[in-house]
């Protein structure tokens, strides 16, 4: 416990002698985290709107118009269950459709209850096997009386997908980037006090001290503008995720029917990437640092 504190004391010292260089390193991490949150934060609601859809991708849904009876309704039923590749068919009425979209909304569903009349149309659910079978119910609907439109998201899934995919690959070759020049700054800004203490380091070894005795407190400087990089990041990214889903996040949810990550929930997850990040690239910086002065 005497040796850690000692070690903290040490690495905090050494933070305030090169202070420019150490500003270096947690603008340098800050900014690798920053970017990361960004890329992070898009291909999470990218994720999660993909998810969304999935739910119904193998289902055309058949919007109906407003003035027609239930008779005309269930002659329609009819006609799409007798077709090939279809699996089920179910009538959905503008009540329950308008509490499943309450549902996706999350807490913001409430924003629902303002909207007076509601809009949606009656619609027919048609679960089919195949792509093939969907373009055939979109051809046969769209040729039928009493049909408003249809919607049918499989070619739309699997553009989220690709763009998905695209982000996340972007995301790592760009992390891969940032995090290598983040350590290289950190080994810089501690190589200097290293330098600085070459004369201290080489009587410390010719008393007998160890190896990771000389080494933890470079270490601990590392972690710890590591720590305070990771959670500036994590603030800012939260700050800036926030005022975009308060300036965009409800006309989001209304066009697309889905909602927003919740800043809270990115919150938590992005704390505990970037401490994880931060506290590594500081160590490793640490540590390539010493590799010239101590045995490895």
């Amino acid at each position: 416990m005497i040796n850690m504190f000692y070690n903290i004391k040490q690495a905090l010292i050494q933070i305030g002698r090169n202070k420019g260089m150490s500003l270096a390193s947690f603008f340098a991490i800050t900014a690798m985290l920053l970017i990361l949150g960004v890329l992070f934060s898009i291909s999470i609601n990218i994720n999660l709107f993909t998810e969304v859809i999935k739910q119904d991708f193998d289902t055309v849904e058949i919007y109906l118009e407003d003035d027609i009876t239930e008779d005309n309704s269930d002659r329609l039923i009819m006609t799409f269950s007798e077709l090939e590749g279809v699996k089920d068919v179910r009538y959905r009425t503008k009540d329950e459709a308008l509490v499943i979209m309450k549902e996706r909304w999350g807490e913001s569903g409430f924003l629902l209850d303002s909207i007076g009349e509601n809009p949606l149309p009656n619609s027919i659910l048609v679960d089919v096997e195949d792509l093939d079978t969907a373009e055939t119910v979109v051809k046969t609907a769209n040729s039928t009386k009493g049909v408003e439109s249809t919607k049918y998201f499989k070619e739309t899934v699997d553009k989220l997908t690709r763009v998905t995919r695209f982000l996340q690959i972007t995301s790592l070759i760009i992390m891969a980037f940032l995090v290598l020049i983040s350590i290289v700054v950190v080994s810089n800004t501690i190589k200097l006090t290293v330098f600085a203490r070459a004369k201290e380091i080489s009587i410390m070894k010719y008393v007998g001290a160890t190896n990771w005795f000389i080494r933890w407190p470079f270490l601990i400087e590392g972690i710890i503008i590591g720590v305070v990089s990771s959670l500036a990041a994590a603030g800012l990214v939260y700050l800036i995720y926030s005022r975009v889903i308060d300036i965009i996040g409800y006309r989001v949810m209304t066009i697309l029917s889905s909602p927003l990550v919740s800043a809270a929930y990115l919150s938590k997850n992005l704390i505990i990437i970037f401490l994880s990040l931060g506290i590594s690239i500081g160590a490793c910086g640490s540590i390539v640092s010493m590799r010239r002065f101590l045995d490895a």
